[in-house]
């Protein structure tokens, strides 16, 4: 199995993507309903809580875990790439700034991805010479989870907060939240065609078939004709049968489940 994990139901979207390229492959997710948002805690609380979950999906049979919470992927990335020495670990930023290829860059993401700093560092040491314009925007998340994706009050507020990056004259968008994606073709409207929008959900998905491809001895976590995807929640998940259409075009059953 693929372990996947998120603070909520936003790491939904990486499941999306990660099905397309790979639908043989079974997924166990974890969302930690219980104690989002991640995006407005402390270094410390990321940590220990991806820990316990890391570990919690290794015991469940995880043979690789995918980080797809942004928060977690800045604050705790490297923390379990050292706790958890052997295991595969893939992560939503490194494979998103290899796609970059223009030179002002926006990032929009949690109050949490954006104060630690994370997206900078990476894209900086690709190229020191680029200009990153960084907004955290927290009302995207409540709306995403409210399902207002196309409400005329939802493209105010995108409007609100990208209006700065706009004016920064960025080429490339980077939409650093999990959530962030369902909100994507108001995000288009805005900006417009000219501004490359780049969803780490799909950069992600692209990097973690490549290994699959190059590391065959993983084969055994594809699905036989009996294997299901498992989701799991610490607590009841707001709104997941809308939430889950968005972003499965299905309903899925969850198992409320808290490890700690």
């Amino acid at each position: 199995m693929i372990g996947v994990f998120d603070s909520g139901v936003g790491g939904l979207t990486v499941v999306k993507e990660i099905l397309k390229v790979l639908p043989q492959y079974q997924i166990i997710y974890f969302g930690d309903t219980a104690r989002l948002p991640y995006g407005t805690k402390g270094a410390d609380f990321v940590k220990k809580y991806s820990a316990e979950i890391f570990a919690w999906l290794l015991n469940q049979g995880a043979k690789l875990v995918v980080i797809a919470c942004h928060t977690s992927s800045a604050w705790a990335a490297e923390f379990l790439k050292n706790k958890f020495k052997g295991i595969p670990i893939f992560e939503v930023i490194s494979p998103a700034v290899k796609e970059v290829s223009g030179k002002n860059i926006g990032i929009i993401g949690t109050p949490g991805t954006i104060r630690s700093g994370s997206w900078e560092k990476k894209l900086l040491e690709l190229n020191p010479e680029l200009k990153i314009y960084s907004k955290a925007c927290p009302l995207f998340v409540p709306l995403v989870e409210e399902g207002w994706v196309n409400k005329k009050v939802t493209k105010e507020i995108v409007q609100e907060y990208l209006e700065p990056l706009l004016e920064k004259k960025i080429d490339t968008l980077i939409l650093a939240c999990t959530h962030y994606p369902m909100l994507e073709k108001a995000i288009s409207e805005i900006i417009g065609p000219q501004i490359k929008i780049i969803n780490p959900a799909e950069s992600l998905a692209k990097e973690l078939k490549l290994f699959l491809k190059d590391n065959p001895v993983f084969s055994r976590l594809q699905r036989d004709s009996a294997g299901k995807h498992q989701f799991f929640f610490s607590d009841e998940p707001y709104n997941l049968e809308k939430i889950s259409h968005l972003c499965l075009n299905q309903k899925i059953k969850p198992i409320i489940k808290d490890p700690f």
